[in-house]
């Protein structure tokens, strides 16, 4: 999640120096929900002590208005389409979710 996160600001930043303009905050789906309940609550669980400084800097973030954190179920995770092989259902549900375009028509 922190390097998403770092990768969110340096996105932003970037747009606003070419001025353009960037809502706050920017949603962020995880489909960990310890992990949105960890950058919720700094002290959650005795197990989480050997989370460092990438906690810290989703949850300064999210303290900030930076990123507005949110569950999306695992069947969902667009990003599943990309890193996980997926039955011919799901791959299909989630490929038309990008909103792709056939350029050119199938060739027979």
């Amino acid at each position: 999640m922190a390097a998403t996160v770092c990768e969110l600001q340096w996105i932003s930043f970037l747009l606003r120096d070419l001025c353009v303009p960037v809502a706050a905050p920017i949603p962020f789906w995880c489909d960990n929900q310890a992990a949105l309940h960890i950058t919720a609550n700094p002290i959650f669980h005795e197990c989480t002590k050997h989370l460092d400084i990438d906690c810290h800097v989703v949850r300064d973030q999210y303290k900030a208005g930076f990123i507005s954190p949110s569950f999306v179920s695992s069947k969902l995770q667009l990003a599943d389409l990309f890193t996980k092989t997926l039955p011919a259902i799901s791959f299909t549900s989630l490929l038309s979710k990008l909103g792709l375009l056939r350029l050119h028509p199938a060739s027979a």
